[in-house]
């Protein structure tokens, strides 16, 4: 009889939690919705608190109003799925341009590469780029890593080498309007696209050691990814940049950023890499990298972490044409020509 009086707490218990935080997301996602009318979406998302309350306090059969919910939940649901993202906005200027990418057998080349000129974080001059890259001098993959608010959470980055001379950074990032911030919570509710950078590193990574206030911690990791898995890569980031253009997606928090989509990029050409909670929590990544055999392991990975911070260099080099190769310079791993 306790058993089974235990279980049945349990189970309302459950019930009322999950019922809760479905009721806080609905009325987050109708708030933060692109219905019309901040008075509107206000006065329906507590709406939907009120009428969530008012069925369940008035219901005798607690069992019925758990599925009519329920069943409203769904249709809610699908509701939300239907919202479309899309490639026309008023963006900011830093992600108004997306890239693009041509294959012309091994020579691929890349459309709207970022180089911009910063006097300030928000006050530069936007420029971009075509360049032809040669598949076959593809022969390194630099995991970087940025650090502004703990160890926990990092803007992670990769970058693709070509001979030792050329770079090519590649940034997932959120597609925010003018005007938007970026918050982690409201990345659940559709309200950024998704974004992919490519960026020469005199821009994506200077804007990050040299223009943001303060300066954040950037990392670069030199990878064992072989040049052929290298390719595959990239030719996965080709393959999602081309797609963003024609079929614009949402970033999401948890499922889709700058983490999960690298991770998801290296599974679909049959890579062995898995989720883990150190994925989730951003910052650890390298970390991760390290424990998989995939980073430089003569050093523990508290030198290495030491060994890999580049802000120091990039301070001293400027935005000189050799930025990409001297900040290599002594850098554990895969030597730079």
């Amino acid at each position: 009889m306790r058993r089974r009086r235990f279980m049945h707490t349990a189970l309302v218990g459950l019930a009322f939690l999950t019922v809760t935080l479905m009721t806080v997301w609905a009325s987050l996602a109708v708030y933060w919705s692109d219905i019309s009318g901040e008075t509107t979406r206000r006065v329906l998302a507590a709406a939907i608190f009120v009428a969530t309350l008012a069925a369940f306090a008035c219901s005798r059969r607690k069992a019925v109003a758990l599925a009519a919910y329920l069943c409203c939940f769904g249709l809610f649901a699908v509701w939300w799925a239907a919202i479309p993202a899309s490639n026309d906005r008023p963006w900011q200027r830093d992600v108004a341009v997306s890239p693009s990418v041509e294959q012309n057998g091994n020579m691929v080349t890349v459309h709207n590469i970022r180089n911009f000129t910063y006097r300030t974080e928000t006050d530069y001059d936007p420029a971009f780029y075509d360049k032809t890259f040669d598949l076959g001098a593809l022969d390194s993959v630099d995991l970087i890593a940025v650090y502004w608010m703990g160890d926990a959470i990092a803007h992670v980055m990769l970058s693709f080498g070509f001979g030792g001379k050329d770079y090519l950074c590649l940034s997932i990032e959120t597609r925010k309007e003018l005007g938007e911030e970026y918050s982690s919570l409201k990345g659940f509710f559709k309200q950024y696209e998704l974004a992919y950078v490519a960026g020469d590193e005199r821009d994506l990574i200077r804007l990050r050691t040299a223009y943001r206030n303060p300066p954040e911690d950037v990392y670069v990791y030199r990878t064992r990814v072989p040049p052929e898995n290298a390719r595959k890569l990239f030719l996965e980031y080709a393959r999602e940049m081309n797609r963003l253009c024609r079929t614009p997606e949402f970033y999401n928090t948890l499922t889709t950023n700058c983490t999960t989509d690298v991770i998801r990029h290296f599974r679909a050409f049959g890579d062995t890499v898995r989720y883990n909670w150190k994925i989730l929590l951003s910052g650890y990544t390298p970390l991760y990298a390290y424990e998989l055999g995939a980073l430089e392991d003569s050093l523990s990975f508290e030198a290495l972490r030491a060994a890999s911070r580049i802000n120091d260099k990039a301070a001293a080099l400027g935005a000189g044409d050799d930025f990409s190769r001297r900040i290599r310079e002594g850098l554990p791993g895969i030597a730079a020509p």
